[in-house]
């Protein structure tokens, strides 16, 4: 397992929790999912990455579908207790902290040379949402050759509907779909 790296994405106070004004509706499902697999990997030494969207706070950098809802409600913007990772997951140090803007953790971010650099091949990815920033950095990491794990139990969408489509979906390319106690078992 040395060459393998957690991805934790868009695990934030402005998505997770109750009164989370961009709330994903199946986050607070997986915070012990993944606290037990987050504590694997720091027992073994590996690599974990927060993944995080962070934006600038005139909202400059925000897709230009969602500058509307940002007017509205700024989220994940830099500096503020939003755009961090919630308490139950806060990094350690040593442990690595990337800030995107777009929904793949691998778009525009150094992500790909930092998991070359410490001789990452393969990844398990957990967070949210399943649809979106969890797919497009999963397919993107399918597409950079990344032998690519994601935990169907500590990741989370609107909808289990929405989540279980999309599951399949990405096992449909290769991915391979464990749950958490496999997940524990195999680190």
């Amino acid at each position: 397992m040395k060459n393998t790296a957690l991805l934790i994405i868009d695990m934030q106070n402005d998505f997770v929790g109750p009164g989370a004004p961009l709330r994903v509706a199946g986050a607070d499902g997986i915070i012990e999912p993944i606290s037990t697999i987050l504590t694997r990997f720091r027992e073994r030494n590996l690599p974990v990455i927060h993944l995080l969207r962070v934006h600038r706070t005139d909202g400059a950098d925000v897709e230009h579908f969602r500058r509307d809802l940002f007017a509205k409600t700024p989220f994940a913007v830099a500096g503020t207790r939003g755009a961090e990772v919630i308490d139950p997951l806060a990094p350690l140090p040593g442990e690595y902290i990337l800030s995107k803007t777009r929904m793949s953790g691998f778009f525009g971010t150094d992500l790909d040379l930092l998991l070359r650099s410490l001789g990452i091949g393969r990844i398990v990815v957990l967070g949210i949402q399943t649809p979106n920033c969890i797919r497009t950095t999963v397919f993107d990491a399918m597409a950079f050759g990344y032998e690519t794990y994601l935990v169907s139990d500590a990741t989370a969408a609107a909808t289990g509907e929405i989540h279980e489509a999309n599951i399949r979906d990405m096992a449909a390319i290769g991915v391979r779909i464990l749950a958490t106690g496999e997940c524990s078992a195999m680190i």
